[in-house]
């Protein structure tokens, strides 16, 4: 009791034990997480009746909830993207008849589910536009600010400051701490607007990429497990892997070419 009033912690938050996600739903999620990759502008309604086609007893709140839970939501114009945290500041869209033309330019982030053998993880990266380059990533059991954070800063370590950082409106992008990082190194903060439903377009790409060529093909138990199996995909998908949009080449040919003194370093 005393340890709660000193914390300002409520008593039912300390003593509660999350309930683990039934199995059954886990599947429901693989699912949902397969045909919303394949599928991205379908809502809710019409995933239900994809998923009773493929045997599963569903409807359509269940089917919303799932969705809630794993952050997924139909790509399609609309008057809002993600909604932010009350009292978060919304900066304004940059993107808009900006040509991507050289490294640096803009970067780009986003969240995704990651299914594994027994429940599930959050992935988020950080994507040059113009490479394609993956420039860090964070795993996460929690859909939190911290993990993103971490990830900005790796990034901003390793490869400087980009000109322009674009982001949906989700309250972990409008944290004031993940903010700050950005600020600092005198970046240009930008969020996706009204209908800018396609600006993230290259980050799902990404997200299909690494599902399909890795985490679908492995039954990985634990976040551990995906963290190095990421390490290993991303080290492939920026130096060896050959992208069709870019001519052939890798991300890293492509990003290194112009800026040779980041690669040094």
């Amino acid at each position: 009791m005393r340890q709660c009033e000193l914390l300002e912690v409520c008593r039912s938050s300390l003593y509660y034990t999350p309930t683990p996600v039934w199995p059954g739903d886990l599947a429901l999620m693989r699912a949902l997480d397969e045909l919303h990759l394949k599928y991205p502008f379908l809502g809710a309604r019409r995933l239900t009746e994809m998923l009773k086609r493929n045997g599963f007893e569903v409807g359509r709140r269940h089917v919303s909830t799932l969705m809630r839970l794993m952050g997924i939501e139909a790509i399609y114009r609309k008057r809002r993207t993600s909604i932010p945290a009350t009292g978060h500041k919304i900066y304004p869209y940059l993107l808009g008849n900006v040509t991507i033309e050289r490294p640096n330019q803009a970067w780009a982030t986003d969240i995704t589910y990651l299914p594994m053998a027994q429940g599930f993880a959050y992935l988020v990266a950080v994507l040059d536009l113009y490479s394609r380059k993956v420039l860090a990533f964070r795993v996460s059991n929690a859909m939190s600010s911290d993990f993103c954070i971490e990830a900005v800063e790796e990034a901003l370590a390793r490869f400087g400051a980009p000109e322009i950082f674009n982001t949906d409106q989700g309250s972990q992008f409008t944290d004031e701490q993940f903010i700050k990082p950005l600020e600092e190194k005198g970046v240009r903060v930008s969020m996706d607007g009204k209908g800018r439903w396609i600006d993230n377009v290259f980050v799902e790409r990404l997200w299909r990429s690494v599902k399909y060529e890795d985490l679908y093909l492995h039954a990985y138990e634990t976040p551990r497990e995906v963290r190095a199996a990421l390490i290993r995909y991303f080290s492939f998908y920026n130096a060896a892997r050959p992208h069709q949009s870019l001519d052939y080449r890798t991300p890293d040919e492509l990003y290194f070419a112009i800026n040779p003194t980041r690669k040094a370093a």
